[in-house]
């Protein structure tokens, strides 16, 4: 069936919703009796919601820090908000039923990121862990000089940082896990002495670090992962030896050894409790990946991604696949992302990024969608982030953050929000922190 192209008239509002001492607004554009046609098939909304008027469907959109635009349709009080006008062929198509309005570019208040407080001294390649009171643990790191063993506090009521217990070692490259009690454990990185195996715990209810036993290996670029069982996986760092934490007696043992040594790796949690680990470096950049079964303790391999990875990022996403976005293959940075279903056991590509990146972050959203952030672009240092949305498998730009960084962190907050803390930009090593 033949479509009419619209005669379009517009209109613009300027949308503002108040909820408390929090207030929001924006500018839209209106297009009465007119809805969204989609190039293809994939122009799907990022959510349809019920509201009783246009009014509603706007605030509706503005509450969504995603949404970009909207559809609502009046005889049945539906309204589709949509993430991406990327899969829009240009045209509209006539529906008396309908009004569909956009977001003015760079008109949404507050922005999507907002500076939040400094840290107390500049830091990249630390660790930001969230504590059960909500308060992110920022441990450790690297100031261009030296690696220190300071630790600092973040409250997200007050938007303030405050100094807490030193580790007992200094270090940067290392991990951070929070365990089931609680406790916060901190394994392995790099200091002035080289790699180092020493590991300890910090206590949120007494803020103070006490050491715990030493992992059998000196490990940097490594992973650490906490497993349905409570225990604490760590792989790699220049080795393909792997070991087991028991939080109940303080030990690490032997959990055997992957097929290939790896540093710059990920390593992610599935849903039927494996742990999917990918890329990395051992001299040659990997394409290869593999399991570990906490159940039988055995490594299998799990086929090889499209593109060799080092400094990637790994997310498991809600329906069970793991996202893997960027990297560096050591010939050039990648935009490229590919998708591994555990069902399958199979690596299928999905939509590349807006932007080459790696030492970025990427983080799961409340909505499902994954945040990425940041990083190494093919000449410099990125303040860019994107959205990639599972259901559509499109990415999505989003608002940039207020300033460009790699080796930083990334976490989410108990409110949705996601703190961004230190790392290095072009302005050199970053005390700075930021909120999306």
């Amino acid at each position: 069936m033949a479509s009419s192209r619209v005669c379009l008239w517009l209109l613009f509002l300027i949308i503002a919703y108040t909820v408390g001492e929090d207030t929001q607004s924006m500018i839209m554009s209106l297009i009465p009796d007119a809805k969204f046609q989609c190039a293809n098939t994939t122009c799907l909304p990022l959510i349809s919601v019920i509201t009783p008027n246009i009014r509603n469907s706007q605030i509706a959109c503005l509450t969504q820090s995603q949404c970009r635009a909207a559809t609502f349709h009046r005889s049945t009080s539906n309204c589709e908000l949509f993430d991406s006008m990327s899969n829009q062929n240009g045209n509209m198509l006539a529906d008396m039923d309908a009004t569909s309005m956009n977001i003015i570019s760079g008109t949404r208040f507050p922005p999507e990121w907002s500076m939040t407080g400094n840290m107390s001294v500049v830091r990249y390649w630390h660790t930001a862990s969230t504590l059960a009171n909500g308060s992110v643990l920022v441990a450790g790191g690297y100031n261009g000089t030296s690696s220190f063993n300071s630790a600092e506090l973040y409250n997200p009521l007050t938007g303030h940082w405050t100094t807490t217990a030193s580790m007992s070692v200094a270090r940067y490259y290392h991990t951070a896990s929070t365990l089931a009690n609680g406790l916060v454990l901190v394994a392995g990185g790099q200091n002035s002495g080289g790699s180092i195996n020493s590991t300890e715990l910090y206590h949120s209810s007494t803020g103070a670090w006490t050491t715990t036993g030493n992992m059998n290996f000196a490990r940097e670029y490594h992973t650490a992962s906490t497993l349905s069982n409570g225990l604490i996986l760590v792989t790699g760092g220049s080795s393909s030896t792997a070991e087991l934490y028991n939080p109940t007696t303080g030990n690490w043992t032997i959990a055997g050894s992957m097929s290939f040594a790896r540093a710059g790796h990920t390593a992610s949690i599935l849903a039927n409790g494996l742990v999917l680990v990918t890329g990395g470096y051992n001299g040659a950049f990997l394409n290869s990946a593999e399991l570990y079964n906490p159940t039988t303790g055995n490594w299998t391999i799990a086929g090889s991604m499209s593109f060799a990875r080092y400094w990637h990022t790994a997310s498991t996403l809600a329906n069970g696949s793991v996202l893997i976005a960027g990297g560096y293959n050591g010939t050039s940075t990648l935009n490229t992302a590919e998708l591994y279903n555990p069902s399958t056991g199979n690596w299928t590509t999905t939509a590349s990024m807006s932007v080459t990146r790696y030492y970025h972050t990427a983080s799961i959203l409340a909505n499902g969608l994954v945040l990425v952030t940041g990083g190494y672009g093919s000449s410099s240092i990125l303040n860019s982030a994107e959205l990639y949305n599972p259901l559509t498998s499109t990415w999505t730009t989003t608002g940039n953050m207020s300033v460009a960084r790699r080796y930083h962190t990334e976490t989410i907050l108990a409110n949705g929000q996601v703190l961004v803390t230190g790392g290095y930009g072009s302005s050199g090593y970053l005390n700075s922190a930021e909120l999306y």
